[in-house]
Formats: structure tokens, sequence, C-alpha cells
């Protein structure tokens, strides 16, 4: 059953570290994204999201897709080896894989790439009993609102669904691409009129991230960047 298999790492650093001298920080995060660079030419796609500013709890994650299960032990492995891994901590961290939706056309499952939107929107997703209780043609019905509802009036926005069962706690991982986070809020303000709407049980908590190179998106958790450009 060919497919990839889909992570999504988040980090939180400790605020402690910013005490640390100028260099010894800029040596911390020199060495983690030296270690991301190094794996991106193994991963399909392998990219950064910064959340700093967003959510208290997670200050940039990793969006890790891979048809090699073993590499994201080998990414997790190195970077742990980081003097900056010390001061992290991994609030959050999920995996899933992808299949054939059976609510397509698709027979085999489609492969995830990334379109490079400046924004990606990240959440758990789980559905209700009740749903597969439902007859496959409701279901079907279902569905078919839902996408429309998504290719026709939200054309910009790319869906990257992926599937949980059995090798996580949620059921789906979702992820969606957007030029604005607002262009997200429409489409789930929209969705909720949608009849597979009813059938959520979570979809929370909601991550959305910029997407940025690892350097810069590292340089945030401590703002010398920022403060460098302000003194220039």
């Amino acid at each position: 059953m060919a497919g990839q298999y889909v992570a999504y790492t988040f980090f939180q650093i400790d605020p402690a570290w910013r005490r640390l001298p100028v260099e010894e920080r800029e040596a911390h995060r020199d060495a983690f994204a030296d270690v991301v660079e190094e794996f991106t030419p193994q991963f399909d796609h392998l990219r950064t999201y910064s959340t700093t500013g967003v959510r208290p709890e997670t200050d940039f994650f990793l969006w890790k897709i891979t048809e090699r299960y073993e590499a994201l032990g080998e990414l997790g492995a190195a970077l742990n080896a980081t003097p900056l891994t010390a001061w992290l901590r991994t609030p959050y961290n999920y995996l899933a894989t992808t299949k054939a939706s059976q609510y397509t056309q698709a027979r085999r499952a489609r492969k995830l790439v990334p379109q490079g939107s400046p924004y990606l929107v990240v959440y758990p997703f789980v559905k209700v009993r009740p749903w597969y209780e439902l007859a496959p043609e409701e279901r079907q019905r279902a569905m078919d609102e839902h996408i429309r509802i998504g290719r026709e009036e939200f054309p910009s926005i790319h869906n990257h669904t992926s599937y949980s069962f059995g090798i996580d706690d949620q059921e789906f991982m979702t992820a969606f691409e957007c030029d604005e986070p607002a262009d997200f809020m429409h489409l789930m303000l929209r969705l909720r009129d949608s009849e597979a709407s009813r059938y959520t049980e979570r979809d929370t908590p909601i991550f959305v991230g910029q997407l940025m190179p690892i350097q810069e998106a590292l340089s945030r958790l401590d703002g010398v960047s920022a403060l460098v450009e302000d003194h220039d």
C-alpha cells in the first residue's frame, strides 16, 4: 500500500534560553538549522512554519512528508543531538499517512505536494460515530457538497488531508494552504452550513503557520534578526 507518511512536529522554546549570550544562541540556531537543511533532500518535502506571536504554546513547526517512516526517527534523533533541543519542548506531534479517498474517483493514494502558499492551517480531526453508521450514499452526498464548496467557492485554498486511523489519536490530519488566514476562516464559516459538519466531534487545536526558511523561523525565537535590522 504505497503512500506517504505525513508528520507535524511543533516546538516551543524555554524562555530561559533567551537569557543566554547572543553568540551561544546563534550557535544553537545554526546547528539546528544545519540539521534541517541537511535532511531536507531526504524527504519528499520538509518545510518550516513559524507560529511565534500567534499561539503561546508553540513557536514553530515542521511539516514532514516522506515515503520512509524511518526518516522521521532519523531526523528526530539528529535534532535531539543539537544543543537547541535541550531548550525546546514538543507540545504537539501528529502522524498520518496518505491513501486514496473513498469520496473521489482516485484509486491510488495521491501524493501530497505543497503549493508554497504563505500560510498553512493545521488541525487534528475526529468524526462522531454516527457518521460511520450512515449509508455509503448518504456519506457520499454529504462529502460531495463539502468538496464542491471548497473547490468552487475557495479555489485558492489547497487541501492536504491525510489519515491517522490506528497510528495516532485523531482520525485525520487536515492541512490547508492559503494566501491569507482570513480566507480559511471564511471557508470554515461556509462549511458550517454543510451537512457533513454536523458529524464533527473534534477539530482543535488549530494552528496557523507562516512559511519561511528554518533560519528565519529560529531567529524569531529571540528576535535577534529584528534587533539587527532596527539597528541598521
